[in-house]
This record gives C-alpha cells, structure tokens and sequence, in this order.
C-alpha cells in the first residue's frame, strides 16, 4: 500500500506541475499562450478562463478526498487535454511535436488508476 501511495503523489504532483505551468500563462494573458491560442481559431477571451479551471483541477486532484469534484476534475483536465491535442492537429495537421501530448495523457491516466488503486487499499 505505501509504495502505491508514494507512487500515486509522485505521479500525481508531476502532473499537477505540468497541467499548473501550463495554466498560469493563461491566467496572466502571456502574449505568447495568447498568439498560440487565438492561432488555433479561439476567442482571446476564453483563455483565462481555461487557465482558471485548469489550476482549479489541479487543486482538485491535489487534496484529499472530495471524490466527487476529484472524478469531474480529472474529467475536465482530460478534456483540456484530449481538446489541445485536437485543436492543433485539426489546424496544422499531424505534426511529430504533437506526440509529447502522450505524456502528460498518460500521467493523468496513470494518476487516476492510482488514486483508485490508494481508495482500495484504506
């Protein structure tokens, strides 16, 4: 059960990290997270509200139970996820870059099973 747990909040800080780093500049309105998202074809101004709801779904997964607003977090942060990915290759096309979208997918997964793994264990 502890290598579990320990497994689970490595994997998970790692990824809340990420899904944090990528959601601040949305926030702040970064010029360059602003050209990159108005390039895809979205409005300027639903960026900081992305960027709010990610770091709310970081919050989310990061505190102990609430597993309710935990599910739908993880649910949403998939969605931002799986719709970046989408965003980008719909208008440039399949590009090798877009692979590294893999990672932070299967970090969420891999959180997900083993926070459902640490709730069987208890």
């Amino acid at each position: 059960m502890k290598k579990i747990n320990i497994a689970y909040w490595v994997i998970t800080a790692i990824f809340g990290a990420f899904m944090l780093f990528s959601a601040i500049p949305d926030i702040l309105l970064v010029p360059e997270a602003v050209t990159m998202v108005t390039g895809l074809g979205y409005p300027k101004y639903i960026i900081p509200f992305l960027g709010v709801a990610k770091a709310l779904g970081v919050v989310a997964i990061l505190i102990p139970n609430f597993n309710r607003i935990k599910e739908w977090a993880y649910a949403g942060l998939f969605f931002d996820l799986i719709g970046a990915a989408y965003s980008i290759i719909s208008k440039e096309g399949f590009q090798p870059q877009i692979t590294f979208m893999v990672l932070p997918i299967a970090f969420l997964f891999l959180s997900h099973y083993l926070w459902h793994q640490t709730k069987k264990t208890v």
